[in-house]
């Protein structure tokens, strides 16, 4: 019996590698402490609708992701979107045009690790806090104590700051993980019953204590009623006020996207928000992926690259592709 290969993280970098490895013949078993895939690239369903959360969007540029892309587009879960552009500085809103292609998940963000996920076996709301390497196999250990296993390789695909713990078997790439920071961002989504009036579907902002914000409802495949936005505050007010109730932070958020848009916004219908521990990584890397072959350790993620959509995908080939000439 062939023994598999355990992944932990169920968002885009771990599916990628999961996609790479059995295309090649491989076994896998991936395993998420979220209820569902996605991560980052998951979207939340509520009252008003489906709200893309996190990821907003994602470009592409490395020819391997531009092949991907357009095979989720054929298979319906991509889609381009072209919003109406605008910036925020001193004050000012100026329409933002560029030549730049924006793709999202649709009808949702999470639509593409969905169809990604396929038929793979896969144990949600698992989070597994401790590798066990044997002598020939790896076996997994969760937070209620329950053994997974036995696996011949595993591949950490979670943000850096999770990685580290379970990266412990292997120092060096520890120690890797570890140097690496993650940045918060407080998300907040609000819906109106009558749409705002404005031709604004996405604004980049500056000199404010959001970063961006978004008209949910005009990606393709969304509901346009009621008219939902996401707002993303900037790295630095969310360290800020990392631990502030969600009530509060929507208080803010709303006043400060109030302010932005220079007319009397109506009181929304709906509000939520959402904090991402380590929504990006500060700065980029160029590992591609982290390597122990002859512990059969790897790890991957967005943190290992970019820190962008592509930058996860690449990152979790690469760590197949390293597991795979390893084997060779």
């Amino acid at each position: 019996m062939t023994v598999p290969i355990a992944i932990i993280g169920a968002g885009i970098a771990g599916l990628s590698a999961a996609r790479a490895l059995h295309k090649a013949g491989h076994t896998v078993h991936l395993f998420d402490k979220s209820r569902g895939s996605g991560g980052r690239m998951s979207s939340k369903r509520s009252d008003a609708g489906s709200l893309d959360l996190g990821a907003q969007y994602f470009t592409a540029r490395d020819r391997r992701f531009v092949d991907e892309v357009q095979q989720w587009q054929a298979l319906g879960w991509a889609a381009e979107w072209e919003p109406h552009l605008y910036n925020h500085k001193n004050g000012q809103l100026t329409p933002s045009p560029d030549e730049q292609t924006r793709w999202v998940g649709s009808p949702r963000m999470s639509a593409i690790t969905r169809g990604m996920l396929g038929h793979f076996k896969v144990e949600f709301a698992c989070r597994i806090t401790d590798l066990i390497r044997g002598e020939k196999h790896w076996h997994l250990l969760d937070a209620d104590e329950v053994s997974h296993g036995p696996y011949s390789h595993v591949i950490v695909a979670t943000p850096a700051p999770q990685a580290t713990a379970l990266l412990a078997c292997a120092p060096k790439l520890a120690s890797t993980a570890a140097g690496v920071k993650m940045d918060p961002t407080w998300a907040v989504a609000l819906a109106f019953d009558t749409p705002l009036e404005t031709k604004m579907d996405g604004c980049f902002v500056q000199d404010s204590p959001l970063d961006w914000l978004a008209r949910n409802s005009s990606k393709p495949g969304r509901e346009h009623k009621p008219d939902t936005w996401v707002l993303h505050a900037t790295s630095a007010w969310s360290r800020q006020n990392l631990d502030l109730s969600k009530e509060a932070v929507i208080e803010h958020l709303h006043g400060a996207f109030a302010e932005l848009m220079h007319f009397p916004m109506p009181a929304p219908i709906f509000s939520l928000a959402h904090r991402w521990l380590y929504a990006r990584p500060s700065t980029a890397h160029e590992w591609g992926a982290l390597t122990d072959a002859d512990l059969g350790l790897y790890a991957c993620g967005d943190w290992c690259l970019s820190g962008r959509v592509e930058g996860a995908w690449l990152s979790g080939q690469e760590a197949a592709r390293r597991l795979i000439e390893h084997l060779e």
